[in-house]
């Protein structure tokens, strides 16, 4: 190294030199560790080069200690740790294990919050504590987006007062800027009602912070693979949170949802509003019939569907997706075929190698018409679900699981058609059992009809003879009067 000077080996892996490239003449030692090819470099702070000797054997012997005793090293602040975490994330998804758009995710997470709450603390000292009083923390210093029952707070005066002062200076901003003529009244239409003063302070919900500690989790796993923190650093087991239900629609909002769509297509006035609207509309068909995620249909091409037939020989469509980084095959019945068909007659984009959904110049729809989806909800009245929260292209597939489990379906089988682990499966959707055993819960109680038994093949029996012995004398009756005439 060129900025080395008067080096000096004391023993072999351990190095005393000055740096040319500083203003003192203090010493710095150089550890080497055994087995890598790995170096820890420490400022000795002394001129001094007896005392620098000294130092630098005391500092070979602490290595060696922590060594032993499976102490780190080296000292890293979670922020850099984290960085290089998100560095080995990049690797991966370019080697397409998994999606870019996860390590946004992962990156936003790390740069908005954990950064906030452990950034600049060396990652060896962030001990249980930390990771058990992150929840509190969050909910004291972050606010969530959707307002559920039993998740809010009145604002306090002070608080109040700057949310009332940062709504102004938002509402000069927004007129403060130019909009050209020709936009000015589809902008007006847009901004709606002026919003109502805010007066309750949104908790973070449990699953927001449930993903953030997982996240917290999984970069102090990679720190002790790296060997910069001691194996027991690691967390263990996240706090209890609740699980966030997964709004569907009901088969009646469904039904809604499929007249309201039909007329707001015919109300389009122009002809490339009229074809957006249309794709959208069997793009929910599509996407309420399969159970596919949003990313995997946005990656879905033509070439990706196959028509076939089960068993007994009734057509189906075999369906090969992929997203969040996993592939499989899932199989569509008929009118998945026939709105697909639909599809393809509007698109401009029909080669093999094409994707399904697109936008009107045949480009792939990137946002999946989810502009156009969430107005259809508003004009049918089902934007948010009976948990305050609201509904997306990803409720489709809450729809498909919920219909689906609600006739009866195995949960393995539903497991394997959404690419999903059956925990998953029983873990969201658990209620629909409550409902589809509703006649054995309530069972006993008062107004409520008991459940009859079915009939055993001897009652069936007896029941059949008695029909065929009223019957009977009918028929002889209806003989003699014929044979008179």
């Amino acid at each position: 190294m060129a900025f080395i000077a008067d080096k000096e080996e004391l023993k072999p892996g351990l190095v005393i030199f000055r740096r040319t490239d500083v203003a003192h003449r203090n010493w710095y030692c150089r550890i080497k560790l055994p087995e890598v090819d790995r170096y820890k470099t420490v400022s000795l702070k002394t001129p001094d080069i007896t005392t620098a000797r000294q130092k630098a054997f005391r500092q070979d012997v602490e290595v060696q200690i922590c060594l032993e005793r499976d102490i780190p090293v080296f000292n890293r602040p979670f922020c850099e740790v984290a960085a290089e975490y998100v560095a080995f994330l990049k690797r991966r998804a370019a080697m397409g294990e998994i999606t870019p758009g996860r390590v946004k995710i992962v990156e936003s997470m790390i740069k908005a919050q954990l950064n906030r709450y452990v950034g600049s603390t060396q990652i060896h000292l962030i001990g249980h504590d930390r990771w058990e009083n992150y929840r509190t923390w969050r909910r004291e210093n972050g606010e969530g987006r959707i307002a559920r029952a039993g998740q809010t707070r009145p604002l306090t005066d002070d608080e109040a007062k700057a949310a009332s002062d940062a709504a102004e200076t938002k509402a000069k901003a927004t007129a403060s800027r130019y909009i050209p003529r020709r936009r000015r009244k589809v902008a007006q239409a847009d901004a709606g009602p002026p919003k109502k003063a805010k007066t309750h302070w949104v908790y973070v919900s449990d699953a927001t912070i449930s993903t953030e500690m997982k996240l917290f989790s999984a970069i102090m796993n990679f720190a002790a693979g790296k060997r910069y923190i001691p194996a027991a650093n690691k967390f263990g087991r996240r706090p209890k949170l609740k699980t966030e239900r997964r709004d569907e629609f009901t088969l009646e909002e469904y039904r809604k949802l499929h007249t309201v769509g039909r007329s707001w297509i015919k109300a389009s006035g122009r002809e490339a509003s009229q074809w957006s609207r249309e794709v959208a509309y069997n793009f929910m068909l599509i996407m309420c019939n399969t159970g596919m995620r949003p990313p995997e249909a946005a990656n879905l091409r033509w070439r990706d569907i196959t028509p076939a037939k089960d068993k007994e020989g009734r057509p189906v469509f075999v369906m090969y997706v992929r997203g969040k980084g996993k592939e499989r095959k899932l199989v569509a019945p008929a009118s998945v075929g026939e709105y697909l068909d639909r599809v393809r007659k509007l698109s401009k984009s029909t080669e093999p190698d094409d994707r399904v959904f697109t936008n009107h110049q045949g480009s792939p729809a990137k946002t999946l018409y989810s502009n156009l989806i969430e107005k259809l909800f508003d004009k049918a009245g089902v934007r948010e679900g009976p948990s305050g929260t609201p509904r997306s292209t990803y409720s489709f597939r809450h729809t498909y699981a919920t219909l689906r489990l609600s006739q009866g379906i195995d949960v393995y089988f539903l497991a394997e058609q959404m690419g999903t682990s059956v925990k998953m499966i029983e873990d969201h959707y658990g209620h629909v059992n409550t409902i589809k055993h509703a006649d054995r819960i309530l069972q006993g109680i008062g107004g409520w009809d008991p459940i009859q038994p079915p009939p055993s093949d001897g009652e069936r029996d007896a029941k059949a003879a008695k029909a065929v012995a009223v019957k009977q004398p009918d028929r002889e009756r209806s003989t003699r009067t014929k044979t008179r005439h």
